[in-house]
């Protein structure tokens, strides 16, 4: 098994094993949410954590956005990080060269410190791996959470499914996909798409018009992000395949591949829901940043996601969706062992 726990397990062994409880935690261990939020009187702290295991040639630039994308989507700016570097043991010294220069790139993108951390060289690793800790503060009334969406809201989506996941399927699967065909143009393109993995910008523009929720769909793609909302805020989100926007790269990359681009990892997306009569302002202001977005669902009485397939089937969407990077990690595994 790959990618992350299942959520009975977190439900069993996570999420009650918090040690001693804090008043001062708004929000803790949570199915959905992905920050903590800690009440520091007229404001609040708010910290995430988050390790990236399924690439490698970005894996650096990856660790800042991914981590300070959790902290945007709460209305929060992203201002400390500290990561640990976790090093196969016989790692060349360029490879922390390359790791730390992408770090340092990333964060003064989006204006955050690298405030501590820690590095080691850890025995059994193939291939190295980052743990991301961002922090960032925002008044205590105005931050944002997962579990906030209401009967009625509007589903929006910026750019296009499957962000990341293209960018690691034209990066770290380049020879697999030559052999099965695909132009190294549209590998170049897509491998470009990493630059786009940042939501920071979108999102803290949305926590000012006053977004009811707001979500960083990561691991299990569009559908991943969207369960995590729905379940989370106890409603029903309805999608529909048709209006969901795939990049042509994306839909080629994945058909070589054999991966539903819905559930491939999808940081670079940013899923917000709002009021109707917010939509429009929020498309417009969006709009102004240069970011594309789109109406892909509705909220409504009752619990979970249901996706509208383009072939009229409907698709009742758990709790808990896997990754399809992952699985595909796991089969090539599989094959060269």
């Amino acid at each position: 098994m790959v990618g992350k726990v299942p959520l009975d397990i977190l439900k069993k062994y996570i999420f009650t094993r918090i040690g001693v409880r804090d008043p001062d935690v708004i929000i803790g261990p949570k199915y959905g949410e992905d920050s903590a939020i800690i009440n520091l009187d007229d404001k609040v702290l708010v910290v995430h954590v988050d390790p990236i295991t399924g690439a490698i040639e970005w894996l650096g630039w990856l660790a800042v956005h991914i981590a300070s994308n959790d902290i945007a989507v709460t209305g929060a700016k992203p201002r400390w990080l500290l990561d640990v570097l976790y090093l196969p043991e016989n790692a060349p010294e360029d490879l922390i060269d390359k790791l730390t220069s992408q770090i340092d790139e990333a964060a003064k993108e989006i204006g955050a410190m690298i405030v501590g951390g820690h590095s080691e060289y850890t025995p059994g690793l193939r291939r190295p791996i980052i743990s991301m800790t961002a922090m960032g503060v925002v008044p205590r009334n105005k931050y944002v959470t997962t579990a906030g969406v209401n009967p009625g809201d509007v589903i929006i989506m910026t750019k296009t499914a499957a962000i990341e996941g293209t960018a690691i399927l034209a990066t770290d699967f380049r020879e697999i996909l030559l052999e099965k065909g695909v132009g190294e143009d549209i590998i170049r393109k897509a491998s470009r798409f990493m630059k786009m993995v940042s939501v920071v910008k979108e999102a803290l523009k949305l926590a000012e018009l006053g977004v009811h929720a707001m979500h960083d769909p990561t691991e299990g793609g569009i559908l991943g992000g969207l369960a995590e909302m729905a379940y989370a805020s106890e409603v029903l989100i309805e999608v529909w395949e048709d209006k969901i926007p795939i990049a042509e790269e994306t839909k080629i990359l994945c058909e070589a591949l054999n991966i539903d681009p819905l559930k491939l990892i999808s940081s670079g997306v940013l899923l917000a829901a709002l009021p109707k009569d917010k939509v429009e302002e929020a498309l417009n202001e969006l709009r102004r940043l240069g970011i594309r977005a789109e109406v892909i669902g509705l909220a409504s009485k009752g619990k979970g996601v249901i996706l509208h397939r383009t072939s009229g089937e409907k698709e009742v969407v758990e709790e808990y969706v896997p990754d399809e990077l992952f699985r595909l990690w796991k089969e090539l595994e599989i094959k060269h062992d």
